[in-house]
């Protein structure tokens, strides 16, 4: 079972990136599935969420309004679509999913059992 982020990279200050996670091993249609950051020397954080039964999604307040979350069923990829983005948001981003059949959305990292390695992420002023 892996999760692979992709997409990260160099961007300047109010521009996008669109982040994508391939699943493979097994399908995750029945997962929720999200995106946690951790910028240098801070703790990870949740940044958003999209559960599978409905689609419901849940951002952190940093980025409601900026990035949108969504997942591709056919090809068991989700995304993060980013938007003027800020150096605050300069951090890894990891892609992550729940156990099977899981009533969410949730920021909770811990209901997350799945991970992914992480890319780049890095807003330049």
């Amino acid at each position: 079972v892996q999760l692979q982020a992709s997409g990260g990279g160099l961007v300047q200050a109010g521009g996008s990136l669109r982040l994508s996670c391939a699943a493979s091993g097994r399908t995750f249609s029945r997962h929720d599935m999200g995106w946690f950051r951790q910028a240098p020397g801070k703790e990870r954080e949740f940044v958003a969420a999209i559960t599978w039964r409905n689609g419901v999604r849940l951002y952190a307040d940093s980025v409601k309004g900026r990035f949108i979350i969504s997942r591709d069923g056919a090809t068991n990829t989700m995304y993060l679509q980013m938007s003027s983005l800020q150096p605050d948001d300069t951090a890894v981003y990891y892609c992550a999913a729940t156990g099977p059949a899981y009533r969410g959305p949730t920021d909770r990292e811990s209901e997350y059992i799945y991970w992914g390695q992480g890319t780049q992420v890095t807003v330049s002023s």
